[in-house]
């Protein structure tokens, strides 16, 4: 069984960070700003609208929340890895394009390190970029037009490390330090087909600093039911920025190279609140956040920083079983929806994101789960010659449970 379970995360390693280089989603709005940021969570939480601020759960790692972690049970060590297919339709008001892709999107380790204390480290996308735009573009003074191409690619990651301590009967907090770090690429290119050919400029630019995200957890009763309550603050971070500019030929020859000064660039600080009520087997699960950007970083003509919101929200049913006097966890299935706004605004336009989720886990032996979840949604708009998407993200998951730190008695 364990040689299955390690064959089975291994390939799925390999062909979502093959597929994480393969170019497929073209999204305009991930030019601007440090492209789309990674807001949904890809674990248990995925088909509840990626809401879980206010969930305490031994079930799984709930990085919505850091606090969370002190809710791991005793000796029990937590593999967790994550993969994720899109689907993407982009409309105008005159044409439509597909496009898809599959990604890496998670994988995490966790464990109970004391009586009261909870720990998690991983690895997950903090934003992405990858767009085209051919255009013709016209020299002055003649009505000659040279083809043309804008590319980038690039984006953020995540590299985290949680700890959470209980604090009495109700209450835990936690603590979550990241670093993130990545280089935004942006090529023009200029002549023949728009594919690099004969010249093109390209600027690199690297971005990195720590963050931190603490978090604070409320655990009661409301009757027969649990009541989760939750609050989340993520720092703001300054990135530190280095860029090089460069103008090559389409045999990678250099004409010139130059590093440019540029200034930080700020990530907000994020709020944010959830609720969870749970009898165990059924749960429902509510989350806000929230980031203001106005005046944070720089605004070009064409779009502006703003304030970010998300809502989220979803259902749970868990199925259970009993052995001898133990309870064991069956199927989950799940219903949920998100919306959220942008932290851009682009031609004076709201970028708005709105998805229904559904999810279903499912139990493989002792040790072993697999998780899909399913969101359809839509972003965008067609006014004033903006792209519309019509999405759809499968998210598949494993997740391994296993006894650590358990010493065999012999009789």
């Amino acid at each position: 069984m364990q040689n299955k379970l390690y064959l089975t995360i291994y390939f799925l390693l390999l062909a979502s960070l093959h597929a994480s280089a393969q170019k497929g989603i073209n999204s305009l709005y991930s030019a601007y700003g440090i492209g789309d940021l990674e807001e949904r969570d890809y674990s248990r939480n995925f088909g509840v609208g990626s809401a879980g601020i206010g969930r305490r759960t031994g079930n799984f790692l709930n990085e919505q929340n850091p606090a969370s972690y002190s809710a791991l049970p005793n000796q029990r060590f937590f593999f967790e890895v994550s993969g994720a297919a899109k689907m993407v339709q982009y409309s105008t008001t005159s044409y439509t394009q597909n496009a898809g892709d599959i990604n890496f999107k998670k994988i995490a380790m966790g464990f109970k390190a004391g009586r009261i204390w909870g720990m998690s480290f991983g690895v997950t996308p903090f934003s992405s970029i990858d767009y085209k735009v051919l255009n013709t573009k016209y020299i002055t003074g003649t009505p000659t037009g040279v083809r043309s191409a804008i590319e980038g690619s690039g984006g953020l990651t995540r590299t985290y490390f949680s700890n959470a301590v209980q604090l009495g009967k109700h209450f835990s907090v936690g603590l979550s330090g990241a670093f993130l770090f990545g280089n935004v690429t942006t090529t023009d290119s200029t002549g023949g087909t728009g594919q690099r050919a004969d010249v093109f400029t390209e600027n690199v630019r690297g971005l990195h600093n720590f963050n931190l995200t603490s978090g604070l957890q409320y655990m009661g009763r409301v009757g027969n039911m649990q009541l989760g309550a939750g609050l989340t603050y993520r720092l703001q971070t300054k990135l530190k920025s280095d860029q090089t500019f460069t103008i090559k030929d389409n045999s990678d020859n250099t004409f010139f190279e130059d590093d440019v000064n540029t200034k930080h660039y700020i990530i907000p600080a994020q709020y944010g609140a959830g609720l969870s009520l749970t009898n165990g087997r059924f749960t429902a699960l509510a989350d806000y956040r929230m980031s203001d950007w106005t005046g944070k970083n720089t605004n070009l003509d064409d779009y502006v920083y703003t304030k970010s919101h998300r809502v989220a929200g979803g259902l749970e049913y868990s199925f259970y079983k009993y052995y001898l006097s133990n309870r064991v966890e069956g199927v989950s299935i799940q219903l949920g929806a998100n919306y959220q706004t942008s932290y851009i605004k682009v031609k004076g336009q709201d970028i708005r994101d709105f998805g229904i989720t559904a999810g279903v886990s499912l139990p493989a032996g002792n040790t072993l789960r697999y998780y899909v979840g399913l969101e359809v949604g839509q972003r965008g708009t067609q006014n004033k010659g903006l792209i519309q998407e019509n999405f759809a993200n499968i998210v598949f998951s494993l997740s391994m449970r296993d006894l650590w730190f358990f010493k065999r008695v012999e009789y």
